[in-house]
């Protein structure tokens, strides 16, 4: 097994440093023993060692004084303090103020061994964490507002298949930003110089759908007086962003098909053949395989599309990005509206934290903008959002007497739910909403949780 690297031992009895320096002789590569703060001190400056293990009581220091000096200059290292018996309430006091663990004296071997491989082990997690996260951390990604993992993901998604000329279909309920999602991916793609262009299948007449994809010339049906363009030329060599695919009608979808796979198409009422050289982003806020079942997506249009899927989260999972969202909205529309506002109080955030957002961004945006609108300026309080937030329903009923009623005769039901959630989903609940609240900040939301960060990282890693 490989040693865990430079320990630190800072005590100034030297029978005590010598058998914690046995104790934890095969765990380390190296142990270096300080007996003063001085000597701690310069030691430290020396070479910053991989771990310390620090007595708060020194001839010429004071051990927390030294713990401070040390998390102040962000310190490259975990310190485990040590206490005499009956100073519990100074191991906290420790903790609090950086100290990733304690050990009471006197120790035993096992416990001292234990305890220093997991402070450096978790200590190591937590950076290797925070490296990860301020690699992918950016809370604007071609105009879409987001720093959740969940978002990162889908930006991750978008970069990848941007330089690509594979389809994508991009999936999430209405309101969530699908072509936010297609802009992006043209943004990103070498045809950004030519035009986007967006439809929306299910806001146009099924009569009219075809025309305003492939065009029509003069004469066509009533109405076309005149040759038009449809959105398929339009986007030559762009990007064609087909929105609400479970919408089209069946009967055009054959021709979308031959459409993306020889990059042909012909305007209504024309016989010649035209080439198109465009990208298409698909887009449902259904379930695409279920219109596929049912008949109204054709099986071969789905998996001709949905070459890189792309999903986008409801709001209400993306935790701390409500708060982001309505803060970049709140500053746009007080702008516009000539208005100064200065943020959001904490009733209002935990108010917005706990909505469901059925609308997801879209009815963020509209509630933001109506805030701003009817109001003067200043901070916006839980007494200027709505007073109910998104709830269901349910019927107090007897389970037993509707399903005698439904079918006349009595069945046997599972015992009633009462409401109680698992304690590990409450405590998740809880935790998530901290970090919600803290906008992200891990290391925030423990502070007001009174935990340590690496209790959060092991608990959402238990919950994945």
């Amino acid at each position: 097994m490989s040693k865990l690297g430079r320990l630190l031992i800072v005590e100034d009895t030297p029978s005590l440093a010598r058998t914690y320096q046995a104790h934890l002789r095969d765990e380390f590569e190296q142990i270096e023993i300080a007996d003063t703060g001085a000597k701690a001190i310069a030691a430290v400056e020396t070479q910053a060692p991989d771990c310390i293990l620090l007595d708060l009581k020194l001839p010429d220091a004071n051990g927390l004084e030294l713990l401070d000096r040390w998390t102040g200059a962000a310190l490259n290292a975990p310190i485990i303090v040590i206490t005499a018996n009956g100073s519990m309430s100074v191991a906290v006091d420790a903790m609090r103020r950086g100290a990733v663990d304690f050990v009471v004296k006197p120790t035993t071997k096992d416990r001292l061994r234990v305890t220093a491989k997991n402070a450096l082990e978790n200590f190591q997690l937590k950076k290797v964490v925070a490296n990860y996260e301020a690699e992918i951390e950016r809370s604007d990604f071609c105009g879409i507002i987001g720093k959740s993992l969940v978002m990162q993901g889908v930006f991750k998604s978008i970069e990848a298949a941007a330089p690509s000329k594979a389809s994508v279909f991009v999936t999430g309920e209405t309101g969530t930003g699908k072509e936010l999602i297609a802009r992006a991916v043209h943004d990103l793609s070498p045809r950004r110089k030519a035009k986007f262009v967006a439809i929306n299948c299910g806001a146009i007449p099924r009569d009219l759908i075809e025309s305003e994809i492939f065009g029509h010339v003069k004469g066509a049906f009533t109405g076309a007086t005149s040759d038009r363009a449809g959105a398929a030329e339009l986007a030559e060599g762009g990007t064609l962003f087909l929105d609400e695919l479970g919408e089209m009608p069946i009967e055009l979808q054959p021709k979308l098909l031959r459409f993306l796979q020889l990059g042909e198409y012909q305007r209504v009422g024309e016989s010649k053949v035209r080439k198109s050289n465009i990208r298409i982003v698909g887009a449902t806020n259904r379930d695409a395989l279920e219109a596929v079942r049912q008949g109204k997506l054709r099986e071969d249009l789905y998996y001709r599309l949905h070459v890189i899927p792309v999903a986008l989260p409801p709001l209400r999972d993306r935790g701390a990005d409500i708060l982001l969202l309505a803060e970049s909205f709140l500053a746009k529309y007080a702008h516009e509206e000539g208005k100064s506002f200065s943020g959001f109080d904490r009733d209002a955030e935990e108010w917005m934290i706990a909505h469901t957002w059925p609308g997801n961004v879209r009815e963020l945006e509209n509630l933001i903008r109506q805030v701003v609108v009817l109001n003067e300026g200043g901070a916006i309080s839980r007494g200027h959002l709505p007073t109910q937030t998104s709830v269901t329903s349910v019927s107090v009923s007897s389970p037993q007497a509707a399903a005698e009623n439904a079918s006349g005769v009595s069945v046997d039901l599972p015992e009633p739910d009462y409401g109680v959630e698992p304690l590990w989903m409450t405590e998740k609940k809880a935790i998530e909403r901290a970090i919600a609240l803290c906008r992200g900040n891990v290391v925030a939301a423990a502070k007001q949780l009174q935990i340590n960060p690496s209790t959060i990282y092991r608990k959402k890693a238990s919950w994945n």
